[in-house]
């Protein structure tokens, strides 16, 4: 069993916390909180250990009925890979926690790539992290781009890519940020950052991407043109996506046209959360002709990163040396079926 701690258990740790608890081959021997609220209760549920940040705060958990197992480097030391999911610029704080200890160490899209020296995506580069000590997973909306425009790439070779991402204003469980009404531009400067992050994952590919976020807490909605380097099938597109374990198509027979269906979509499918851990790519907006490729996407900003965080540990611990097999190992844990096989 790959022993694994996370330290952060917030908006992404605790849905990694889950998947690893899910799968055959992982234990989950700790998650930190820096203090006692809601989700450390949850944690308390789940039978998750609670480590702390600050041992100074341990009797304010105990007050509020919360066990402490020790501190956070207590439990990077029980772990053989430690998944890194405190808030942006955080992480890289902790780097040196994890060299000191001689930990293998996973860090999440808010950090730069230099924090690991190589960022993972799944379907990209799952081979060339086996073995790896540092590894950062790319950003949910990196995640999406990166999927797809691997899918195309394999198949017809991408010239180019033109990516427009509408960007939510916050999860939705955050009380401090906005906008409440306004478009804003991030950043205001051409490209984005979503861009040079994908070339991280893909250095080949050439791609130019712009950003805005708006009054939404739902999804991220991406509108991404593709120019190939030979002529497109839009019935071989599709047919790609049906195939991919990890790229949803949202069929015109569902009649979901807004990110807020596609989540009451994924209630009903009784997905923990309600998570889409699929890019969820609309049928009707896939356009082809030519050696041209548009189409809208809506990436779940709290879950794309969930099983590639997963995918990430088994190739670090050289615990799977297939990337596909990988894959299907964590969808089947957590009986993830993307969501074009239910309408």
């Amino acid at each position: 069993m790959i022993k694994v701690a996370i330290n952060g258990y917030g908006t992404v740790g605790k849905r990694v916390a889950d998947a690893v608890a899910a799968q055959k081959d992982m234990k989950v021997v700790g998650v930190s909180k820096t203090r006692p609220n809601a989700e450390a209760f949850i944690a308390k549920q789940r039978g998750y250990p609670l480590y702390i940040a600050d041992m100074s705060k341990k009797p304010a958990f105990e007050k509020a009925g919360l066990a402490v197992a020790g501190s956070v480097e207590d439990m990077c030391k029980a772990a053989d890979i430690i998944v890194d999911a405190t808030p942006g610029d955080v992480g890289k704080t902790n780097k040196p926690l994890y060299e000191k200890l001689g930990k293998k160490a996973i860090w999440q899209g808010g950090e730069d790539h230099e924090v690991a020296g190589f960022s993972f995506n799944s379907d990209c580069n799952y081979k060339d992290a086996i073995g790896k000590q540092f590894v950062r997973v790319v950003s949910c909306n990196t995640t999406g781009l990166c999927r797809i425009i691997n899918t195309i790439d394999k198949e017809y070779g991408v010239a180019h890519v033109h990516a427009i991402m509408v960007r939510r204003g916050s999860d939705p469980g955050e009380i401090k940020k906005g906008p409440i009404d306004a478009v804003v531009l991030d950043p205001v400067t051409v490209p984005s950052h979503h861009g040079p992050d994908v070339q991280t994952v893909m250095p080949h590919i050439s791609i130019t991407t712009m950003a805005m976020i708006v009054p939404t807490t739902m999804m991220h909605l991406h509108a991404v043109q593709i120019t190939t380097k030979k002529d497109v099938s839009r019935e071989r597109v599709i047919e790609l996506i049906n195939r991919h374990p990890r790229l949803g198509l949202v069929k015109k027979s569902a009649g979901v046209k807004s990110t807020a269906e596609l989540k009451e979509f994924a209630m009903d499918l009784n997905r923990p959360r309600s998570d889409l851990y699929e890019n969820c790519i609309f049928e009707d907006s896939v356009y082809a002709k030519g050696k041209e490729l548009c189409f809208f996407q809506a990436i779940h900003q709290e879950a794309d990163i969930v099983v590639e965080n997963v995918d990430a540990i088994r190739a670090m611990m050289g615990a799977e040396k297939d990337g596909a097999k990988s894959v299907a190992a964590t969808n089947a844990a957590l009986k993830f079926i993307p969501i074009q096989n239910y309408h």
